[in-house]
């Protein structure tokens, strides 16, 4: 399993004595600090922290088979980001950036290159994992992204068009959002950021003013300007954990669409739920296990059989193979009444980005 730290996640710029999330100070000891005001000073700290982590990879697929059915040989199919989560070499990318590939190159940030080895690949959460071979390699701090607020300082690091370890800034523009992958899949409690992002910085960073992951880059929408989205850190961990034990992910599917959101006080209180928070169900699938189970859109769904769901990462736990085919009660509030549903989870789809 990954041995990274893990560490809350701090909306507010760094100050004068603060240090980043591998103990080392952020920049105070120029003769031109005096230059320097507390934004400058964060993202330059937090570069300075994550950047020799982040890491190039090119990918090689198998081309077309030549006449007698013979493979192809390998040919160039596009380069994306990454970085390092533990010191003996795994490393989280986006699935659309090694997904089919036949053969991964990495390149670190002192210059050296490795070939790397395919972990595992989810293409419904666009997250995959790959290996190279070493020791004692810089890995990032892992940040927890149920923390994070919309405005706070958000740090983007990549490989855009082979720069390497260029950094842009901006802050997090939204949550909650939903994005659909390559597999067809929506991706829930999607990080919406206006920190610039170009063809090849998928995979790369999304960092914090500490110096902490709390997204992974995955998407832009052309050609709007600004709107740049990451897959939350906490979901990355969930999925990686996931591949480097089992080398895959399989999951229970039961057909909504959703986002967090906080629930009333007086339904606290009247109800004594145990969490604050709840998934609204922003969407719900013809004929899937949630449609026939009465699951309507607008819902809040607060539990699965005796587990509390607080929010998209709970229900994403609980959707586990060991789930598919159980008949289970699903809680949930619809206007100002308590309803408990059942619903029976089947076997998520897998299908190709192609």
């Amino acid at each position: 399993m990954m041995r990274s730290s893990l560490r809350l996640v701090d909306s507010k710029l760094a100050s004068d004595g603060d240090v980043l999330s591998n103990g080392h100070p952020f920049p105070g000891n120029s003769s031109d600090d005096h230059l320097f005001d507390a934004y400058s000073r964060a993202v330059m700290g937090s570069a300075e922290s994550v950047s020799p982590a982040v890491v190039n990879i090119e990918v090689m697929q198998r081309a077309g088979r030549h006449a007698g059915n013979s493979p192809g040989p390998d040919a160039p199919a596009g380069s994306g980001s990454g970085f390092i989560v533990a010191p003996d070499g795994y490393i989280i990318t986006n699935s659309h950036v090694v997904h089919r590939a036949s053969r991964i190159s990495v390149t670190l940030s002192d210059g050296r290159k490795s070939s790397a080895e395919l972990i595992g690949d989810d293409p419904g959460t666009d997250l995959a994992v790959i290996r190279i071979t070493g020791s004692n390699l810089a890995a990032v701090a892992l940040g927890d992204s149920q923390a994070i607020r919309v405005g706070q300082l958000a740090i983007a690091i990549g490989n855009p068009y082979g720069f390497q370890c260029t950094v842009t800034a901006g802050v997090v523009s939204a949550l909650g959002r939903s994005l659909r992958t390559g597999s067809g899949r929506l991706v829930d409690n999607v990080i919406q950021t206006d920190a610039a992002l170009n063809p090849g910085n998928s995979g790369g960073p999304l960092v914090n003013s500490r110096g902490e992951v709390i997204g992974v880059n995955t998407a832009i929408i052309l050609p709007a300007q600004g709107i740049c989205f990451a897959i939350a850190i906490n979901t990355a961990k969930l999925v990686a954990g996931h591949l480097i034990k089992d080398g895959k992910i399989s999951r229970g599917y039961i057909g909504i669409a959703g986002h967090n959101v906080e629930l009333p006080r007086r339904f606290v209180r009247f109800y004594r739920l145990p969490a604050e928070t709840a998934v609204r169900v922003a969407a719900v699938e013809a004929d899937s296990p949630a449609a026939l189970g009465g699951i309507k859109e607008g819902d809040l769904v607060i539990a699965l059989g005796d587990s509390p769901i607080a929010g998209i990462d709970d229900l994403q736990r609980y959707l586990t193979m060991s789930q598919v085919g159980i008949r289970t009660p699903v809680s949930l509030i619809r206007g100002t009444e308590r309803l408990t549903l059942e619903i029976v989870a089947i076997e998520a789809p897998h299908k190709s980005h192609d």
